[in-house]
């Protein structure tokens, strides 16, 4: 009979790491972004090229995170940069790394809409539900990181149904028609067009369709998804390629499509204002990377707000969710205690398994031993007392020998922690 084994992998750690709107500007976080459609084949990549267990990506405009089951953090900060084609040292000033409970606080906080540009916004919620389904899909979401988020999804609904946190919360979408305000009287008397059919530029539709505008057009590559959103708020639906033509016939344009380059640039905008006879345009992208080039915020009479922008306008409505953030910060430590403890208990898992295994090789021994003396037809009382014994001196052999070999203060701490093993009172 051998003896204990442990012969267990190395030990993989939790951490998030990446960047946001905190730590990096627009023009740096559109490098790294990462669009919808090709995250579960982007977390495919990365856990095939270095020595990742699990891995989720969570990229929006205002965050693109990791979250990971590593060794070392290091692999994935390098596999970002390589993905991107960017120098490791170019993205290092703004990337944090979050281990274990630092990076299941931010998780909970992320959800929760506490780190969020605009305090409150639930919109974080529906891209980290996204992260999952994507990594799901890759086969990278294990036992660790679908625990994590799942946890994430229910301190977020516990943080809304307890707190005045999300009360009168200000979404990017709310905010962008706030902007329109300052820049027109009555948005009732403006036409609309977004570029776009995806969530963001829903919910914008909803907000600005709420305030009555002349007009309402929805421009999208696909026509049938343009028509099929544009319906829905009593306005019509075009092809992106329609829209260089018409853009003069709107006076609020706002984008958010998943195209890697510009599509709306400064020439374009030039010619829609020589059309409108200098009349402004209100334009926000809300794409990352751009949609509307930067340059064209340069135009007079073309007033251009990023989602970096948004932020300055939040401030008077916010005052009444900060009261809400200690009761939910609060709510956020204690379930970020109730999940290290759930990690820590995971941790010695192996070494029950182990132990088990240890027993149960004991155990069928013995049986075995056992049916062979019944079937020489020795006396069955005495073969189960031979079993008995023979269960428990190998059961027991491990920690009495390690009992006898320690010496002075190990032995101490050896005889304690049996006596609370196995409940011996002495």
């Amino acid at each position: 009979m051998q003896g204990f084994k442990r012969p267990f992998p190395a030990q993989m750690t939790l951490y998030a790491l990446g960047l946001n709107h905190q730590t990096a500007p627009l023009a740096i976080r559109e490098k790294v972004s990462i669009a919808t459609e090709a995250l579960s084949r982007a977390v495919g990549e990365l856990t095939r090229a270095r020595p990742v267990k699990e891995a989720a990506i969570i990229s929006t405009c205002n965050r693109t995170e990791l979250y990971v089951s590593a060794e070392q953090p290091r692999v994935a900060v390098d596999w970002l940069a390589e993905y991107h084609r960017l120098p490791a040292g170019e993205l290092a000033p703004y990337l944090y790394t979050l281990p274990e409970q630092e990076a299941v606080r931010h998780a909970f906080r992320v959800a929760s809409g506490l780190d969020s540009m605009v305090l409150g916004e639930p919109q974080i919620l529906g891209q980290m539900k996204e992260a999952v389904r994507a990594a799901e899909s890759a086969g990278t979401l294990g036992t660790t990181l679908h625990k994590l988020f799942q946890k994430s999804f229910a301190v977020a609904k516990e943080v809304r149904t307890t707190t005045q946190l999300g009360a009168n919360s200000v979404s990017m979408a709310a905010a962008a028609v706030k902007l329109a305000a300052r820049i027109f009287p009555s948005i009732g008397e403006q036409n609309v067009l977004f570029i776009g059919a995806g969530e963001m530029i829903e919910l914008c539709a909803t907000h600005f369709a709420a305030q009555g505008p002349a007009r309402l057009t929805v421009a999208n590559r696909t026509l049938e998804k343009a028509t099929s959103l544009a319906h829905r708020f009593n306005g019509r639906g075009i092809e992106l390629r329609e829209m260089p033509e018409q853009l003069h016939e709107y006076d609020i344009v706002v984008s958010c499509t998943a195209s890697s380059l510009p599509i709306l640039g400064k020439g374009l905008a030039e010619r829609a204002l020589k059309a409108r006879r200098r009349r402004p345009i209100f334009m926000v992208d809300l794409a990352v990377p751009r949609d509307i080039e930067a340059e064209v915020g340069e135009l007079d009479d073309i007033y251009l707000y990023t989602v970096d922008d948004l932020s300055a306008i939040v401030s008077a409505n916010l005052d009444a969710r900060r009261s809400a953030v200690e009761q939910a910060e609060a709510i956020i430590e204690t379930q970020v205690g109730q999940f290290m403890h759930w990690m820590e208990t995971r941790e010695t898992v192996p070494v029950i398994r182990a132990l088990r295994e240890h027993a149960e090789q004991a155990r069928e021994h013995e049986v075995d031993r056992a049916m062979r003396l019944l079937a020489r037809g020795d006396d069955p009382r005495q073969v189960l007392e031979a079993l008995s014994q023979g269960l428990t001196n190998k059961l027991m052999h491990a920690p009495t020998q390690a009992l006898n070999d320690a010496q002075g203060e190990e032995r101490r701490a050896l005889t304690d922690l049996v006596a609370r093993l196995f409940h011996v009172k002495r």
